[in-house]
């Protein structure tokens, strides 16, 4: 029992040691061996490696991966036509020289973020100044980019990094700015709509203009039609009774006083107040007042 309890009092503090001594090293990152508060070793190769136990030596682990750093805040910017501009800005970068980088940040990457993001701001500052608001929305957005890298490469140095890209993600008028810009564009866009509605107006009043004009010649021309049909159905209807009326005299007046009972009694409630013997009722008295009725039929 008791060699039992040796064994495993053996194995246990071998797992110790073996913990304390040994450590393991990602592809993505880098260890620092320090040995009494110094850095006397920096591993960049993956794998299995060994140290002398605390409080001999330690190891501190940095991340090797591309880091990214987007601007904190936005402060306005103002260009060389004294226009305030706000820019979001990103830098990309990683660690080179790890030494370098511990002894400037220490471990921990904010502290090297905190230290970075004025310096990106100041190098944007400089380069703004020197541009119009065009030249930083388009024309030189590019440019303003690489030398704000090619400034912060030497800054870079002093951190132990390496500044990889830089990028705008954003450019943009200050509120009270773009609020201005947005009114005039927007009384600007009504000055044209109203320009177009005008215009567009007084189109429409021409057309219809044009179109009353035309609606004008044509009914004139087919009321000048009609009338000339009219007349000359009028003439021919006209020579037609005349022919007619001609071969027999008294059906043409029994004809007439047809159309003159017609026109006389068009509605119902009509009524005239006459002497039965009068000329007018001479067709409806029929032989005996010597009408159409007694008259001998017309020879073929």
């Amino acid at each position: 029992m008791n060699r039992i309890a040796m064994f495993a009092s053996a194995l246990l503090a071998l797992l110790m040691l073996a913990a304390a001594t040994l450590f393991v090293v990602d592809q993505r990152q880098v260890a620092v061996v320090y040995s009494l508060g110094e850095i006397k070793e920096v591993i960049t190769e993956p794998g299995l490696k060994v140290k002398l136990p605390p409080p001999f030596q330690n190891v501190v682990f940095l991340d090797r991966r591309i880091q990214t750093l987007d601007s904190p805040e936005t402060r306005p910017i103002f260009t060389a036509e004294k226009k305030s501009l706000v820019i979001d800005w990103l830098v990309k970068w990683r660690i080179k020289e790890p030494r370098q980088f511990i002894r400037n940040n220490g471990a921990d990457i904010r502290n090297l973020e905190n230290r970075l993001s004025p310096v990106v701001q100041a190098a944007f500052n400089e380069e703004v100044t020197k541009r119009t608001v065009g030249g930083v929305l388009a024309t030189e957005r590019e440019k303003v980019m690489q030398d704000v890298q090619a400034r912060l490469a030497d800054e870079a140095k002093s951190f132990g990094i390496e500044i990889l890209d830089v990028r705008i993600k954003r450019v943009d008028f200050v509120a009270s700015i773009t609020e201005s810009v947005y009114r005039r564009m927007e009384s600007e866009r009504k000055q044209v709509a109203n320009e177009l509605r005008s215009k567009g107006q007084a189109e429409s009043e021409k057309i219809r203009a044009d179109a009353d004009r035309q609606r004008e010649v044509i009914v004139a021309e087919a009321y000048r039609d009609a009338q000339k049909v009219m007349g000359e159905g009028d003439a021919e209807a006209s020579a037609t009774y005349a022919a007619a009326f001609g071969r027999d005299p008294q059906f043409a007046q029994f004809y007439r006083s047809l159309e003159a009972y017609r026109a006389t009694w068009r509605n119902k409630s009509d009524v005239m107040v006459v002497e039965p013997s009068s000329d007018f009722f001479k067709a409806m008295r029929g032989a005996g007042g010597g009408g159409a009725a007694a008259a001998p039929a017309p020879k073929k």
